[in-house]
């Protein structure tokens, strides 16, 4: 038990690091609505991956690749919020800090991320500059848009 506490402890000081970091170096700001009590759990649990994704527990740190900007999107609440944009195809990290498992599905398909409670997982932006809406195929009221330069 105390270890997950500390698991715990230490995810959230990365987190809040990482917001810091994030927000000081490349303008994060939110990009989807937040409502203002949060959906019933989910019954369904993610259950495949999209190739090319790959998920960790959110607490592990993650190595530094050098002048490669932080491309998070964080799913806190019931919501979404991550950079203002990314380049095409960039790997992008979804941080899932909620206690239910979520997606980052795009509405065109082009990419699909599932991220089980207090994990991350990673997907390839898409190569064509645009801006591409996604969803949480669970909670039907998390939605967001990625902005691909």
């Amino acid at each position: 038990m105390t270890t997950t506490r500390t698991r715990q402890r230490f995810a959230l000081a990365l987190i809040s690091a990482a917001t810091v970091i994030g927000s000081s170096s490349c303008g994060t700001t939110g990009t989807a609505t937040n409502p203002s009590s949060a959906p019933p759990a989910a019954t369904a649990s993610p259950t495949a991956s999209m190739p090319g994704m790959s998920t960790s527990p959110a607490e592990s740190p993650t190595a530094s690749t050098g002048s490669v900007p932080e491309l998070t999107i964080h799913i806190k609440s019931f919501a979404y919020t991550g950079p203002d944009s990314v380049p095409a195809g960039a790997t992008v990290t979804v941080m899932n800090m909620d206690a239910q498992a979520h997606t980052l599905t795009a509405d065109d398909g082009s990419f699909d991320a599932v991220v089980k409670p207090g994990t991350s997982a990673t997907f390839s932006a898409p190569g064509k500059p645009g801006s591409y809406t996604y969803h949480c195929t669970y909670h039907s009221n998390m939605r967001g848009t990625l902005t691909v330069k």
